[in-house]
């Protein structure tokens, strides 16, 4: 069963590859995939009807993937060691300046949990995270019908349902400008994990 939940269709990977966005599950809601480049990106606004002043997540297979784009300190590993799979976005510095709609130095990577989003992702390599959705309007949690929302087509979609809740919460690392080269660990948005359970993590 795993097995055929895994399997990523080739439509998938070649609408990926010529700079198309795919609807994925994650362990939340549906996410918008594309790669992390100025044509993809570009489709992908457009789709989505979102302000380019509004930087988009990418969805990573592991922290190892993630040093493709971005540093990795020791804090951020213990971090997501500490919470579920999937729970936590972390926003890190840029190995070097991406696309201002990837945050440009600073840049927002999510471990997915979803063994279809995974396979996705380990598959092509890191693509946005953001929702399946139109900016402003309500998520869905099918991707088929998120997709349909969308005006996608089929070779678009990696069928799944998700289960809904609150988002990823969003925390920000970042080297300390007092207490160099310690790092300034930052709630930006409080999401499925607890921003208690977060600073009582920290305290200790």
């Amino acid at each position: 069963m795993v097995k055929n939940l895994t399997k990523i269709p080739k439509e998938v990977i070649a609408n990926l590859h010529s700079n198309g966005v795919v609807v994925y599950p994650t362990s939340t809601l549906p996410g918008l995939g594309c790669l992390p480049n100025s044509d993809a990106l570009d489709n992908l606004y457009r789709i989505k009807n979102r302000p380019k002043s509004q930087p988009v997540s990418l969805g990573v297979a592991s922290l190892k993937q993630a040093e493709q784009l971005v540093y990795v300190p020791q804090i951020a590993r213990e971090i997501l060691d500490a919470f579920p799979k999937g729970s936590i976005t972390l926003i890190l510095d840029a190995i070097e300046t991406l696309d201002e709609r990837l945050g440009g130095n600073r840049v927002a990577v999510r471990v997915l949990s979803d063994e279809r989003g995974l396979a996705l992702v380990k598959e092509i390599g890191p693509i946005t995270a953001t929702s399946a959705n139109h900016s402003g309007v309500e998520p869905m949690y099918s991707t088929t019908l998120a997709a349909k929302a969308l005006e996608l087509d089929e070779q678009s979609i990696i069928a799944g349902k998700c289960p809904g809740g609150a988002p990823s919460t969003i925390i920000s690392i970042e080297k300390s400008k007092v207490n160099y080269p310690d790092y300034t660990v930052t709630i930006m948005r409080e999401g499925v994990v607890p921003r208690n359970d977060v600073e009582t993590w920290m305290r200790n």
